[in-house]
C-alpha cells in the first residue's frame, strides 16, 4: 500500500516554519576555493563519495584508495583517478550529461568531513594519470573537478552513529555474502540460486577484490 504523507514541504519558507535559520558561522563557512585546511584534509582522506545526477536520475558512488590519491592541482582544482570498478560507469555518464558534482571526503578517526561542489570533466591527460599510478598500473581516465564551493562539515552525524567507535563494528556474518544477496535479488522466486553457484560468484568477487584493485 503506497504511503500518502500528511505533510509535504514545497518551499523554503514552509521549511523555515519548522527549522530555525542557521547561525552566522554556518553560512559564512562556505568558501569559494580550497584553503590549506581543505588541502590538508584531502591529502589525509582515503575515502570519498561522489554525487551526480542527470535526466532525473541521481547517484552517489564511493571512491577509495590510500590517503593522497586525490590530487589537489591548485586552489580551485582537484583530480580523482578512476580505478577499476563494476564498469556500470553511472557516475561517468552522469558527468557527461550534467557536470555538476558533489564530493564528500572522510578520514578514519575524524568526526568532521569536507564537502566540495563544482563542475566535473572526464579527462585522460597522461601527466595526471601517471601521477596516479599504483603498482605500475595507470588509470585509464580521471575526474577533473573545478571547485565552486567547499565547506567543513560538523561532527554531529558521525558522532550520532559512533562510526569510528570499535564497539559499532558489526558482525558481517549476520548477513549473507554479496554474491548470495545479488543472486537471490536477480533470481526468480521459484528458482533460487544453488549453493554451488553462490560459492562460484563469491570466489569470483573475492578474486577481483584482491587482484583487480588497480
Amino acid at each position: 500500500m503506497p504511503i500518502v504523507p500528511k505533510v509535504i514541504f514545497k518551499t523554503e519558507a514552509e521549511l523555515r516554519t519548522f527549522i530555525d535559520k542557521p547561525i552566522d558561522l554556518a553560512v559564512a563557512k562556505v568558501i569559494k576555493k580550497l584553503d590549506h585546511y581543505c588541502t590538508d584534509f584531502i591529502a589525509r582522506s582515503p575515502f570519498l563519495c561522489i554525487g551526480t545526477s542527470s535526466g532525473g536520475r541521481s547517484d552517489v558512488s564511493p571512491r577509495g584508495d590510500q590517503p593522497g590519491f586525490v590530487q589537489v592541482l591548485d586552489e580551485n582544482t582537484i583530480f580523482i583517478p578512476e580505478r577499476p570498478g563494476n564498469n556500470r560507469i553511472d557516475t561517468l555518464t552522469n558527468i557527461i550529461e550534467n557536470p555538476s558534482i558533489g564530493v564528500f571526503f572522510m578520514i578514519p578517526g575524524y568526526e568532521e568531513c569536507l564537502r566540495v561542489t563544482g563542475r566535473a570533466t572526464l579527462v585522460g591527460d597522461q601527466d595526471l594519470l601517471e601521477a596516479a599510478k599504483v603498482n605500475g598500473k595507470i588509470p585509464k581516465l580521471g575526474i577533473l573537478v573545478q571547485i565552486n564551493e567547499a565547506m567543513l562539515h560538523c561532527a554531529k552525524a558521525v558522532r550520532r552513529c559512533k562510526l569510528w567507535d570499535p564497539a559499532s563494528v558489526q558482525d558481517r556474518s549476520q548477513m549473507p555474502t554479496l554474491g548470495k544477496m545479488i543472486l537471490e535479488q536477480t533470481s526468480a522466486v521459484d528458482n533460487p540460486p544453488s549453493e554451488a553457484l553462490v560459492e562460484e560468484v563469491d570466489n569470483y568477487v573475492e578474486h577481483i577484490n584482491k587482484n583487480e584493485l588497480y
